[in-house]
């Protein structure tokens, strides 16, 4: 429908939106804060005038609009809604930035700025989804945590008004929201404007599925209704008989939500059994309101059977966003359930508004700065720029919206960890040394491996060696992005003290191979081994993984000039038509393939339906006849072959063999002097930092037999440790055990 509007009936409505703007603000506002918004207003309305939005009605109501979900859905305070009425005119007017911070401050024109530049991320390209881009709108949290929470609001009421846009933009848009505003808004409590986003971003991904639900939703409405009119009435007569003041909303399950549901579970829009629940909000004071919940919640339970699997108790233990609430699922009348969700107007409010309520009750005054709080939680990946744009997008992800568990210390302290972590990113979330030194883990007063995955309720004590260090298998089990980015850190450390030592040993191989080491003779090496940088090449001869023959047969070909002119002549004649393949890269990166939980080496051949590379993600299937097969895990048969020959399938990984350990055994025998056994272990685990993974010693009439398993990454080193350990004083023989 076309916009039609005189001038006047314009500015009637503008000024109509911006006195209900004003009139339900979520804070109390000063006559000082009303002048700062006013001033706000009249520069945004002025800055915009010659400006219209593609449904023809004048530019100011968006921000008008922003600035009211700011104000009222949100419920920050006036410096937040000035700079949500300002937040394009940096962007889309004449005005400079430099104006904003004369007239408005330093603050505001520090929110204003960080808006302007995710507008100008928006613009770069294209492709909706540039996980580049998003990293660089994420490190705007660094200036303030208000700029993503006005763009959210931004977000929010471009999605309520996109029928005007093209449906190209409308699908991108859409799955951008999804993508992360959405999870944005649920980590931040904001969880109507969450549902809101998700609701909208289906509709404009997947208008079918949306329009299908919604009829559906609509065709059952009168029963629905009627049916929870009816369940209310009863909860209403027992609360009113145990004297509690309340009130019940109603409400049903989001459209994102049940076909959320439908897919996860495979079931129908019928078949969904909680789309509706009712909200019991009670009046209580905060000394109460624990010991009121779980009143109406025995209340409940006694007059409607619960489903136990369904109880969520998120008042005796709050999520990290401060959202309280206590979730039970009953069994209403014609044996259908029904989800009752409990909490106090407190509670309610936090719910409603998220931080800017919760930090209302925690610290007067002070709504808007209790959002750093957040901000920290998030600090270690927002300060780790080695990451890759991906994976730093993704590990953002993780922390908005994994659900949480509760781990207790030894000392009875909860630390919140998201659901799936493990028992080494609980050590990281105490202490980053701790983290790093971690040996051993009890969990429950039992011993278990360092990857064990916790449950909410445990009890988990870390034990630290001083010689312990990171190993790069640690990156197969955490999920968090604290222990991810710190072992990353600290394995980067680790190649570069064995990269030094790899090129004083390098120098002396080479000088006597008479060569001597230079930026040309580096780059020779670099690329006869296929590496990418001479850190490559270093660590390599530093770990062993490049022995001696290897660079005396790259002395002879250096040494040979008929050969040295016949490559360079190639060289010079292929440059323009030979580009460097990926394939290379990737082979000199991932130059081995293994199988299942023990990394094995097993014999496989490539399967033609996907050609998998090197550094794909891939998995193995044991074929009858022609041995073990590898897939792209996105082979167009692996949804197939997994569904129907699960019992078949083996994980397999690509790795770099240099930075592998392997598992290997010695035999250890000689003459049994008393602290042999300490000085074995000492050789192993203090001079060659060696993992030892079982150590069985025995002694008989002065003579004793020991076998160690350990843990090393090439013949190389096991060779070195052999030797050392043959050095020790009442050692007669160490051989590998090859079986």
């Amino acid at each position: 429908m076309a916009y039609l509007a005189t001038l006047e009936e314009e500015k009637a409505a503008i000024a109509l939106a911006y006195k209900n703007m004003l009139k339900d603000t979520y804070q109390t506002l000063s006559s000082n804060d009303k002048k700062l918004i006013r001033k706000a207003f009249d520069l945004a309305a002025d800055a915009h005038k010659e400006q219209r939005r593609r449904s023809g009605e004048p530019y100011i109501f968006h921000p008008i609009a922003v600035a009211k979900i700011v104000a009222n859905d949100i419920g920050l305070g006036a410096t937040s809604i000035a700079a949500a009425l300002l937040h394009d005119v940096v962007e889309d007017t004449s005005y400079k930035l430099s104006d904003i911070e004369e007239l408005f401050g330093e603050t505001i024109a520090r929110i204003v700025n960080g808006l302007t530049k995710i507008a100008h991320l928006q613009k770069d390209k294209n492709d909706s989804i540039q996980s580049e881009n998003f990293r660089k709108m994420l490190l705007t949290l660094n200036d303030d945590v208000r700029v993503i929470i006005i763009k959210i609001a931004d977000r929010l009421h471009n999605m309520q008004t996109m029928e005007y846009m093209p449906a190209d933009k409308q699908e991108k848009i859409a799955s951008e929201t999804l993508y992360i505003y959405a999870p944005l808004a649920h980590r931040l409590g904001l969880y109507n404007i969450k549902t809101e986003l998700e609701d909208l971003g289906l509709k404009y991904t997947e208008p079918e599925i949306y329009n299908d639900i919604v009829t559906k939703i609509e065709d059952s409405k009168e029963v629905q209704d009627a049916y929870i009119l009816n369940f209310t009435n009863k909860v209403k007569s027992v609360l009113d008989d145990n004297g509690f003041k309340y009130r019940i909303l109603s409400r049903t399950k989001s459209i994102f939500s049940i076909r959320r549901k439908m897919l996860n579970q495979d079931v129908s829009f019928d078949e969904v059994y909680d789309k509706f629940a009712i909200r019991i909000i009670y009046k209580s004071t905060q000394k109460n309101e624990k010991f009121d919940a779980w009143k109406i919640y025995s209340i409940i339970t006694e007059n409607f059977s619960p489903n136990p699997s369904r109880l969520r108790d998120w008042i005796s233990q709050p999520k990290s966003n401060g959202y309280e609430s206590l979730h039970i699922t009953v069994m209403g009348d014609a044996g259908k359930w029904i989800e009752v969700q409990i909490r106090s107007d407190r509670m309610d409010e936090i719910a409603e508004k998220g931080y800017a309520a919760h930090y209302k009750y925690k610290h007067q005054n002070e709504s808007e700065s209790g959002l750093e709080i957040w901000l920290n939680k998030l600090k270690e990946i927002l300060e780790s720029p080695d990451l890759n744009a991906v994976d730093f997008v993704e590990q953002f992800k993780l922390n908005l919206y994994a659900k949480e568990i509760y781990i207790f210390t030894p000392k009875g302290q909860i630390k919140s960890l998201p659901k799936g972590a493990t028992a080494l990113d609980f050590a990281f979330s105490i202490h980053t040394e701790i983290g790093m030194k971690c040996r051993g883990v009890k969990v429950n007063g039992k011993l278990v491996p360092i990857s064990k995955v916790l449950n909410s309720g445990d009890q988990v004590e870390i034990i630290t060696s001083i010689n312990q260090t990171p190993k790069l298998s640690w990156l197969d089990f955490v999920i968090t992005a604290r222990a991810k980015s710190k072992i990353k850190n600290a394995l980067k450390q680790e190649q570069k003290i064995i990269g030094d030592e790899g090129k004083e040993l390098l120098t002396r191989k080479l000088r006597h191979l008479k060569i001597t080491l230079s930026e040309t003779i580096i780059n020779e090496l670099v690329t006869y081994f296929k590496l990418k940088t001479s850190l490559d090449l270093f660590y390599r001869v530093g770990n062993g993984a490049i022995e001696n023959k290897q660079l005396k047969a790259f002395a002879s070909q250096h040494h040979n000039s008929f050969y040295n002119f016949f490559k360079n002549k190639i060289r010079r004649k292929n440059i323009k038509i030979e580009p460097v393949q990926n394939t290379d890269e990737l082979s000199s990166k991932y130059d081995l393939l293994v199988f299942g939980d023990d990394a094995e080496r097993l014999n496989y051949s490539l399967s033609k339906c996907c050609n998998p590379i090197p550094g794909d993600k891939v998995f193995g299937f044991v074929t009858i006849n022609e041995g073990i097969k590898v897939h792209k895990k996105d082979c167009p048969n692996a949804v197939s072959l997994q569904a129907r020959y699960a019992y078949r399938i083996i994980s397999a990984t690509w790795i770099d063999s240099t930075q592998q350990e392997f598992k290997s055994t010695i035999l250890i025998t000689g003459v049994d002097n008393k602290g042999l056994a300490n000085k074995v272990t000492r050789v192993i685990s203090d001079n060659m930092n060696i993992d030892i993974q079982s150590l069985n010693i025995t002694g008989n009439l002065g003579r004793f037999e020991g076998k160690i398993a350990i843990k090393i990454k090439n013949i190389e080193q096991l060779n070195k440790l052999i030797e050392r350990i043959k050095k020790i004083e009442g050692i007669e023989k160490v051989s590998r055990i090859l079986n």
